[in-house]
């Protein structure tokens, strides 16, 4: 488990997975659904549940962004 802090500066614990998944915004600020395999868009889904990711949609296509710190 990790912890993450939201902007709102509250506390959220992440399983490994979710975490492994937010690790790959680092290195890139927005993530195609495309890309992900089908676990990975449950883990992504599940992190704009928990209000991590933002969900949208550019030129007919779904992508991911980071809101967290």
């Amino acid at each position: 488990m990790k912890i993450v802090e939201l902007l709102n500066k509250v506390s959220l614990s992440l399983t490994n997975e979710e975490a492994d998944l937010l690790g790959r915004f680092h290195q890139i600020e927005e993530i195609r659904k495309k890309e992900l395999n089908e676990r990975e868009q449950v883990v992504a889904s599940n992190l704009v549940n928990k209000d991590v990711l933002t969900r949208f949609k550019h030129e007919g296509k779904i992508s991911y962004k980071k809101k967290i710190q």
